[in-house]
C-alpha cells in the first residue's frame, strides 16, 4: 500500500496529517486533560469508577481458573501462570497519556486478549502472502492431519479468526468438546454432538483458538513471539518485558527445530504476559490504522476487515470484539476492543483518536468508564 493512500485513509478517520501526529519514544509524553482540551473532572471520574471496581476475581489466578472451569472434564492447567496486580490502566488521547492509575509496568497475564494478538499474526501472514485469502480452507497450507475429514476439512482461516469453525478434535492436552461445555449433558453427549457447519455459528472455544496459533506457526516457519516481536512490537517501542506462552508440551518440528505453539489465552495458563503501557502502544497502532509514525506496520484493509462485524455473531470480528450489539453505549460504532478473563480490555476508538487499557476491572463497569471517557471528549 503507498504511503499517500495510507494518509489518505488517515484524512478519511479524522486525524488530520499523519505526519505530524505524536507518537511516542522510549518515554511517553504526558498531558493533562486541560492541556488535551477534553473535561478533567469526567476524567478523574473514570479513573476513580476503574480503582473502586476491582474485578472479583481472585489474585491468585491458578484458583481462579479452578474455580471458573471446574465443570470441564478432567480441566488441567497447562502452561505458566502469575498472582496478579491490582487495578491499573491508562487513558491515550491523540497519542499523549492523559491519565493513569495503578502500575502500568508490572507485567500480568492477560488472558483472551491475547486473541487480538494472534488475529494480528494472521493479519501479517496476509499482509505478506503467506496467506492468499482468508477464505481459503486451511488444509491447503497444513497437511499433516489436522484437518482431515469432511468437516475438518471445510474449515477455512476465517472461520478460524471468528471462531465459527466447530472444528473437531484434540490438540496438546484439550479437546474442543471439553471447553466450556454445555450446561446439560455428559461426556459422551459432548463428544458425539452434531457439528455445525462451519461459518454458521458462533462458539468462543480456545482449543480451536490454539489451533489457529499452531497451524500459523506451519506458515511462518517460526515462532509467532519472534514474528510479533519483529513485526510489531520493536517498532512501537515496547519493552522487553513482554512473553508470549504456550502450554508446557505443545512443542512442534519445524525444519527440524523444536518450537512451542503459543496459546491465544490463559484459559489453560500461558498466553500473553504484558504490561500495561505496552498494551497502549498496540492499541494505538490500531487507532493510528496500522501506521507507527512513517511505517505502515499491518494495512489498514486488515485492521478494517478484522474489526468488522461477523455474520453469526455481530459483536465479533476477527477475535476482536466489535460495538456493533451495542457493547459500549454512546461510544461509535465502529470502537473494537480486545477482551481477556478478569477484565482485560484493550478498547480503541479511532474516531476520537482514543484507546483506554484496563486491567482487572469488573467487566459490568467498562462500559462506564468508556463512556465517561467519551464524554469528557465531546464536552
Amino acid at each position: 500500500m503507498s504511503m499517500l493512500l495510507c494518509l489518505l485513509m488517515q484524512l478519511m478517520h479524522g486525524h488530520g496529517d499523519a505526519q505530524s501526529r505524536y507518537y511516542p519514544g522510549i518515554t511517553w509524553e504526558v498531558r493533562s486533560p486541560q492541556e488535551a482540551g477534553i473535561n478533567a473532572t469526567h476524567i478523574d471520574s473514570a479513573v476513580a469508577l476503574a480503582l473502586r471496581s476491582e474485578n472479583k476475581v481472585e489474585r491468585d489466578l491458578r484458583i481462579a481458573n479452578l474455580k471458573a472451569y471446574a465443570r470441564e472434564p478432567n480441566y488441567t492447567i497447562l502452561g505458566p501462570m502469575k498472582v496478579r496486580g491490582g487495578p491499573a490502566g491508562v487513558i491515550i488521547k491523540n497519542g499523549y497519556i492523559v491519565a493513569q492509575w495503578g502500575d502500568v509496568e508490572r507485567v500480568d497475564m492477560t488472558f483472551s486478549a491475547t486473541k487480538s494478538y494472534l488475529s494480528t499474526v494472521a493479519g501479517l501472514a496476509v499482509d505478506q502472502g503467506l496467506i492468499n485469502d482468508v477464505d481459503d480452507v486451511v488444509k491447503k497450507y497444513v497437511w499433516d492431519g489436522t484437518y482431515d475429514g469432511e468437516h475438518n476439512g471445510k474449515v477455512t482461516w476465517k472461520h478460524l479468526l471468528q471462531q465459527t469453525s466447530d472444528w473437531s478434535g484434540c490438540q496438546f492436552g484439550t479437546c474442543d468438546w471439553a471447553d466450556r461445555p454445555p450446561k446439560e449433558g455428559g461426556i459422551d453427549d459432548w463428544k458425539n454432538r452434531p457439528l455445525v457447519e462451519p461459518g454458521a455459528q458462533f462458539e468462543y472455544n480456545d482449543t480451536r483458538v490454539n489451533l489457529l496459533a499452531f497451524s500459523l506457526l506451519q506458515v511462518w516457519r517460526k515462532p509467532l513471539p519472534v514474528v510479533l516481536k519483529e513485526k510489531i512490537m520493536d517498532p512501537i517501542g515496547a519493552s522487553t518485558t513482554w512473553r508470549w506462552y504456550g502450554y508446557d508440551d505443545a512443542f512442534v518440528n519445524v525444519d527440524g527445530v523444536m518450537m512451542q505453539t503459543v496459546s491465544g489465552g490463559g484459559h489453560f495458563g500461558g498466553g500473553l504476559f504484558i504490561n500495561t503501557l505496552d498494551h497502549a502502544r498496540f492499541g494505538l497502532l490500531f487507532a493510528r490504522n496500522g501506521l507507527w509514525k512513517d511505517q505502515q506496520l499491518i494495512s489498514a484493509a486488515w485492521i478494517k476487515e478484522a474489526s468488522q462485524p461477523s455474520d453469526p455473531n455481530p459483536g465479533y470480528g476477527y477475535l476482536w470484539w466489535t460495538n456493533a450489539d451495542g457493547r459500549f453505549p454512546g461510544a461509535p460504532a465502529d470502537v473494537f476492543c480486545a477482551l481477556g478473563f478478569g477484565g482485560n480490555y484493550i478498547v480503541v476508538d479511532r474516531q476520537h483518536d482514543l484507546v483506554i487499557v484496563a486491567r482487572w476491572i469488573d467487566d459490568d463497569k467498562i462500559d462506564d468508564v468508556v463512556a465517561l471517557v467519551i464524554s469528557a471528549i465531546e464536552k
